[in-house]
């Protein structure tokens, strides 16, 4: 099997119990059994939120759980969806023929991204159908990026039954059996490419179509969540790098332990504005900087571009904001003055559809914590090179340092994240902030491995047994996870 970028995995399904219930489900849905399995996991961002739309580098790491579809090609165009859960019904589309529903974020949607987002890349027509089982086991709405797992699962589904080569273009379009699968040994399902081929390359293509094609759903994203998903591999978290898209190993300190607790409180990034004002206050704030400083502001729609045109650190960028921003809210009224521009010009020229109605925009706040965040990534990392004694206590410090910015100046958390960081820091937490979006979701945490057993109980004890969030599933609500593997193929042998 490969060691790094799309592999497969030849597995006993009877081995592994989850694998063996998945396909007796799939045949009693659909009749048959699977032709193969794909997974793609969820991921937990360490260190480095909100600021991958931003260009800026971000350290996650992937979680062992994970979305797991399995897979029968079949002859007709019907894309067929099903679901181990019962609370996400059925769904079926003709595959040649898919729309996606922007105010409706059904789970189906996510699924249709990943497949449309490789149709679109290559250009396809005349498709063929497939039957799809999923099973998550990703807590929905966590900030583990439960949707982007499935987006890419589809993406990787999607590839393998159409037989595509990303490096090559494609393949024959249509069904590949499984005959043809058994022949590729520990190359990819799918790649069938020439000698040149590189594995890690078609990987973050793939990660790239996924992350351009979650937009279909109205996210508009930064390419983090499928660039570990695609790039993870077990035992490193990964410092994510963008423009171009890379990954570089980050050896998490090997005393210490990283815990997920869930807030219980469920924010879909989808569903809600939050998510995209921040997005279009960041791009908001990268032009008047850039203003400010006599670039090409219209050019300009990350922040990350504004430093690199000035060519300052990331410390002289937080100088920049402060002499260029005020505090206060901005109105549309007085962006467009400072930019010269009309205020339909500003609405339909800048504003997306989803953030016109916005009356106020923070981008001082917005920059500061972008600039002070990205800079505080790459103090995470250097840590974690140079491994001094008290490694654990200053990794600790800047997630803290995270978690106060992202409440302060990005106000994306709630009182929920804020009083559950607050209970692991009593009982043992090095540091602890929100990960993911934010506005709910999960805390991430380091804490010494010697006082793990402690940790855990105490927090469950003083914030799932104290209220009804007990009732959520003890194994998706607080636990310790390790870095794991990145997205697979399984096949059967």
């Amino acid at each position: 099997m490969a060691t790094e970028g799309p592999a497969t995995r030849r597995v006993q399904v009877a081995e592994h119990p989850r694998l063996l219930k998945l396909k007796e489900m799939f045949n009693s849905k659909f009749g048959s059994i699977p032709k193969f399995y794909v997974r793609a996991p969820g991921r937990v961002n360490i260190i480095g939120e909100h600021i991958d739309y931003c260009g800026y580098s971000v350290l996650p790491m992937a979680v062992e759980q994970d979305m797991l579809i399995a897979v029968e090609p079949v002859k007709t165009h019907i894309l067929q969806l099903a679901n181990t859960n019962p609370l996400y019904p059925d769904f079926s589309t003709n595959a040649n023929n898919i729309q996606i529903d922007k105010t409706k974020p059904l789970w189906h949607n996510y699924f249709l991204c990943g497949f449309k987002g490789i149709q679109e890349h290559f250009g396809l027509s005349n498709l063929t159908g497939m039957n799809c089982l999923v099973d998550g086991n990703i807590p929905p709405s966590s900030g583990l990026s439960s949707s982007s797992a499935l987006v890419c699962c589809a993406g990787l589904v999607t590839l393998t039954v159409l037989g595509m080569n990303l490096s090559k273009g494609l393949k024959t379009p249509n069904l590949i059996s499984i005959n043809n699968y058994t022949k590729l040994g520990g190359t990819a399902v799918g790649w069938m490419g020439s000698d040149s081929f590189s594995p890690s390359r078609a990987w973050v293509e793939l990660a790239e179509i996924c992350a351009k094609s979650e937009r279909y759903i109205g996210t508009e994203g930064g390419g983090m969540d499928q660039s570990i998903s695609f790039l993870a591999e077990e035992g490193t978290a990964k410092l994510i790098e963008f423009s171009p898209l890379r990954a570089t190993d980050v050896k998490l300190p090997s005393g210490a332990v990283f815990v997920i607790a869930n807030s219980c409180v469920e924010m879909n990034k989808a569903a809600t504005s939050h998510f995209n004002i921040r997005v279009m206050e960041c791009r908001l704030a990268a032009k008047l900087l850039a203003k400010h400083k006599s670039l090409q502001w219209d050019k300009v729609l990350r922040l990350e571009e504004v430093q690199a045109k000035l060519g300052v650190s990331l410390e002289e960028m937080l100088l920049v904001t402060e002499d260029a921003l005020h505090s206060e809210p901005y109105s549309p009224e007085e962006i467009c003055e400072c930019l010269g521009i009309s205020l339909e010009e500003f609405r339909t020229q800048i504003l997306s559809p989803n953030t016109q109605d916005v009356l106020t925009f923070k981008l001082y706040q917005r920059a500061k914590h972008v600039f002070s965040e990205a800079a505080r990534v790459l103090q995470f990392k250097k840590i974690c090179e140079d491994a001094p004694d008290n490694m654990v206590q200053l990794l600790g410090d800047l997630m803290n340092q995270s978690h106060m910015s992202c409440r302060d100046m990005y106000e994306c958390s709630c009182p929920e994240l804020d009083q559950l960081v607050d209970i692991c820091r009593k009982f043992g937490a090095q540091g602890s902030r929100l990960t993911g979006a934010g506005w709910g979701g999960c805390t991430v945490s380091i804490v010494p491995a010697d006082k793990l057993p402690s940790f855990l109980a105490n927090v469950h004890e003083s914030y799932y047994q104290r209220s009804d969030r007990s009732l959520a599933p003890e194994k998706q609500s607080l636990f310790a996870t390790k870095p794991g593997g990145g997205a697979l193929v399984f096949l059967e042998p």
